[in-house]
């Protein structure tokens, strides 16, 4: 009997296609091409399932185009890219891989603050530059992270784990806002301590974003919210482009409304605001945070898993919209 047909819409590790060849047919895209819209419509013709990585958006559009397809398998936490509510009412499961790339994301954040306050890559280009000629008492000279405040927006799996390393690793008063405040023992885990949102921007020295994006959480940090930070605050977003409004961000940085900033997702990537480009006091990572490599081949098993788990034994393990196994 043939083998269900699927598709892979971008480069993964090699053994993870063997794991999905031994079910499958498997169509792959190992030269990382970044197809058009209708070039990924016209590869998931008599496609059963798709392996995304977040760049391939799946809608109502999309489905209506594609018949056969009943999951979409993202390799990564995120899944912005799908209409769930579109693919719910077509039938067709969504899965994300969430879990196996907290303790790896929540360490990249931290990272990313800590290169942010102490002003890495500013004296790094600096250094590379040939302008180090010499010791000055204030040069480079930025704010400490331990005993400082570290406030989070957002606070899942990947927000706890960036407050408990702030927490017990650095002494740090930590403060966060979230949709729902955490229960008593999570909180005492974390050392943190549920505000507002105003007070949260208020009192920070360093904010961390980890929310989810959606329509609500769109430019969740604006003109106006930065405004309600210090001037010596630094900003970290390692949630997702959108959630920051860039040009907003990049006036408050080249104005002095906050100190600094350290971002690993942008609007629109990989395209990024040129004035974000052209500024010293931010440091830029190409949407990295999860990237090690025991969690990115966890990333790619899972999503993996996941197609198996549902197109040979109906048993998917990370669903989005379990509804769909329901009906």
């Amino acid at each position: 009997m043939a083998k269900p047909a699927v598709l892979v819409a971008r480069a993964i590790f090699p053994e993870v296609l063997g794991i999905l060849a031994q079910h499958f047919e498997v169509a792959n895209n190992q030269d990382d091409v970044i197809w058009s819209r209708a070039d990924l419509m016209a590869r998931l013709q008599g496609k059963v399932g798709v392996f995304t990585t977040g760049s391939e958006r799946i809608d109502a559009d999309m489905l209506t185009a594609c018949p056969d397809l009943k999951i979409c398998a993202n390799m990564v936490v995120g899944f912005n890219n799908f209409d769930l509510d579109a693919m719910t009412a077509a039938g067709v499961l969504a899965t994300n891989t969430p879990d196996v790339l907290t303790e790896t994301t929540a360490d990249f954040g931290f990272a990313l603050l800590l290169a942010t306050a102490r002003r890495i890559t500013e004296s790094e280009h600096f250094l590379r530059s040939g302008s180090w000629s010499r010791w000055r008492y204030d040069m480079f000279a930025g704010p400490d992270v331990h005993g400082s405040t570290l406030g989070i927006l957002g606070m899942g799996r990947i927000g706890q784990g960036i407050a408990k390393r702030g927490a017990h690793g650095f002494g740090m008063k930590v403060v966060y806002h979230n949709r729902s405040q955490l229960d008593a023992a999570s909180e005492a885990a974390c050392g943190a301590r549920y505000v507002s949102k105003p007070e949260l921007l208020k009192t920070c020295d360093h904010l961390v974003l980890v929310l989810p994006y959606s329509a609500a959480s769109h430019h969740s940090i604006g003109a106006a919210e930065l405004a309600q930070m210090k001037p010596s605050a630094t900003l970290v977003n390692i949630a997702r482009g959108g959630i920051v409004d860039d040009v907003a961000l990049a006036s408050a940085l080249r104005q002095g409304v906050i100190a600094a900033a350290g971002l690993d997702v942008f609007e629109g990537e990989p395209v990024v605001h040129p004035e974000l480009l052209a500024l010293t006091n931010v440091v830029l990572t190409p949407h990295i945070a999860s990237a090690s490599l025991p969690t990115r081949r966890a990333m790619a098993n899972l999503a993996a898993d996941n197609l198996i788990g549902y197109l040979v034994h109906g048993m998917p393990l990370t669903p989005l919209n379990p509804q769909v196994l329901a009906a």
